[in-house]
């Protein structure tokens, strides 16, 4: 990463890595409380989903634990009409907003400064939800099956986490797809089971 812009609230050194804004730079929160997911690690997830979707044209996205929002972007970049970035970290909302603004992407997407456990009730279901939370913490199931209750999962809603290598989880009422590893990294696609 390079070191932190001017006003030392983000760092760069990330990059959509396809679509529309291939090749852009984003920023990253500075400091340890976030962990961008890495270009190799994300066009490796990407190329999962692309496998499976088909096609990101007009998907409704969420990308949780966002940090940079990477994900999303990505997301964005490849044709998705919409994405939810929710954060609590004020350095990643800094960094959400300044990728957003950077890339006129203000039309297609909403920030929220929050725990992606506070969402409430959703209006309708998404198609794709990527979630990288903390490693070792089990977040990112505890956020899937709020969030299926909640209504935000559907049964044709792709979930994606990104955990540590070594970690493991179940989720009621949730299938893993697939999965992989990359780096440190360990990419889970899952669905909903079936009613």
């Amino acid at each position: 990463m390079k070191p932190a812009n001017a006003r030392g609230n983000v760092r760069t050194g990330l990059r959509i890595v396809a679509g529309e804004w291939r090749g852009r730079k984003l920023a990253a929160p500075e400091g340890d409380a976030t962990r961008p997911t890495a270009d190799r690690t994300r066009e490796t997830l990407f190329s999962m989903l692309a496998s499976r979707l088909g096609t990101f044209e007009g998907l409704k996205v969420a990308d949780l634990f966002a940090g940079s929002g990477a994900l999303g972007l990505e997301a964005l970049s490849r044709g998705a009409a919409h994405c939810l970035f929710v954060d609590q970290d004020p350095g990643a909302i800094r960094a959400i907003r300044t990728n957003i603004a950077n890339l006129r992407a203000q039309g297609q997407t909403d920030v929220r400064a929050s725990s992606a456990l506070s969402l409430g009730p959703a209006k309708d279901t998404l198609d794709l939800v990527l979630l990288d939370p903390p490693y070792d913490t089990g977040a990112g199931a505890v956020a899937v099956d709020k969030l299926n209750r909640l209504g935000w999962i559907g049964e044709q809603t792709w979930v994606c986490i990104e955990t540590g290598r070594d970690e493991t989880f179940a989720i009621k009422g949730f299938e893993v797809e697939s999965t992989r590893d990359v780096g440190k990294a360990r990419l889970h696609i899952l669905r909903r089971v079936p009613a």
